[in-house]
């Protein structure tokens, strides 16, 4: 309408300039044409500048129907931050299942969900390399102990070697003494002659110590020789136990249950190659469960330990607690594990999903604007503002948001009525025309 009424004032403007040529062109008719010209060309730039600027001023303007456009009421009300995302049940305790020694499936003895019992055979593994290894540390050890059996009878055959010379020199020591008992009252009577008599004092004197000198060693010897046994029998005991432990480890290819429970994410293949330490599926002990929850990084730093939030079960709310968060973000989202606040048993089972309403801030009484698809193009820096049949594009400012509402911190009045759909087409649009 504008464009037009700027029509016909131009085409008027110059109407009037042609007259006024007319008039010129008789008051003064010696007048040059080129002054004529200028006159002309002046007005033309006047003109065309004068309608530049009114098309640069004048608002972008959109007429679109009331029915395709969505209108909220801005409104105060009782804000509650908090979010809702899903969840699902899982055991409260569960348990690992770790490979000891690594190798690769030959037999799978359950299926994945049966019921187990502590220590329960699920699998057996093989490893030629470790096996190998076993049997080659076991003959090792098996030659040790033999070495120090043959090392302890060598210990005892040296005992005995020296208590049969103990045997045969207490004999010459006794034939000494007798000789020497004899001959001592023979010399008394004047029997024997002296130099006899020497010799055997002499010769049982001898004996004597050497009597003393062969029991002294043979005591020292036995001293020695109980230490040294004593540290072979410890030595053969550890290697014993070292044997023990080579014949338990080889029972470790065989992957027991380490508890009473179901198994779960057990899925391993005959062939597949599993590394020591590596998981190959877990227990899950049936008594009582908890929900897990996979949520967007965007929230990472909101949620945290000891908030509360409620879950719909059988048409009753129940109180759930987060109690622990896992900050790993993977594919943009970090894990979160709630335990349930009632003392009610719940009828529950694995994997049932529940919408979880977390808590983040008490309820508090805001501005609020109803959330909208127009959020997606303006990121809630402005927005149209309804005003009878014309909406204004308007700066404004929002702050906490939940599934339902904006808090409006700039821009904006209880009462009046924004457009919250789409501003796909809006983008550059400062006002909309709105008509029935």
């Amino acid at each position: 309408m504008l464009y037009r009424f700027l029509k016909l004032w131009h085409r008027y403007f110059l109407l009037i300039i042609s007259q006024i040529n007319d008039i010129v062109d008789k008051v003064i008719k010696r007048k040059s044409n080129k002054k004529r010209n200028l006159i002309l060309i002046g007005s033309a730039v006047l003109i065309f500048g004068f309608l530049g600027y009114l098309s640069l001023t004048k608002k972008r303007a959109l007429n679109v129907k009331t029915s395709e456009v969505l209108i909220k009421e801005v409104k105060l009300d009782y804000f509650e931050d908090f979010i809702v995302f899903q969840a699902k049940t899982e055991p409260l305790h569960s348990m690992l299942i770790n490979v000891i020694e690594g190798g690769s499936v030959q037999e799978i003895y359950v299926e994945n969900g049966s019921m187990v019992e502590k220590g329960q055979a699920l699998a057996r593994l093989y490893n030629p390399n470790t096996e190998l290894g076993y049997l080659t540390q076991e003959t090792a050890i098996i030659e040790q102990i033999n070495n120090l059996n043959v090392g302890k009878l060598n210990l005892r055959n040296q005992e005995l070697n020296l208590m049969n010379d103990l045997i045969a020199i207490e004999h010459d020591f006794n034939n000494a003494k007798n000789l020497y008992d004899r001959n001592k009252k023979l010399i008394e009577k004047g029997v024997i002659s002296r130099n006899e008599w020497t010799i055997s004092e002499e010769s049982y004197r001898y004996q004597l110590e050497r009597k003393n000198i062969i029991q002294e060693s043979i005591e020292k010897e036995k001293q020695t020789n109980a230490v040294q046994i004593a540290q072979m029998n410890q030595s053969i005991a550890t290697m014993h136990k070292s044997l023990e432990i080579l014949k338990k480890n080889k029972q470790n290819f065989i992957v027991l249950s380490p508890l009473a429970g179901r198994l779960s994410s057990f899925d391993p293949i005959l062939g597949k190659t599993y590394n020591a330490g590596e998981s190959i599926g877990k227990i899950d002990v049936m008594k009582g469960y908890k929900l897990t929850a996979q949520v967007d990084e965007f929230y990472l730093d909101k949620i945290a330990v000891g908030q509360k939030g409620q879950i719909e079960y059988k048409g009753n709310i129940v109180e759930v607690q987060v109690t622990k968060v896992l900050p790993e973000v993977k594919s943009g989202r970090f894990d979160v594990e709630l335990n349930f606040l009632t003392k009610e048993e719940l009828a529950l089972q694995e994997g049932i999903s529940f919408g979880v309403k977390l808590i983040l801030s008490e309820k508090d009484q805001k501005l609020v604007l109803p959330k909208g698809s127009f959020y997606q193009e303006t990121t809630g820096n402005w927005i149209f503002v309804v005003n009878g049949q014309k909406a204004e594009r308007r700066q404004i400012k929002l702050g906490k948001e939940n599934p339902y509402y904006y808090e409006v911190l700039e821009g904006l009045y209880e009462g009046e009525k924004v457009i919250t759909s789409s501003y796909k087409d809006y983008k550059d649009v400062e006002e909309l025309n709105l008509e029935n």
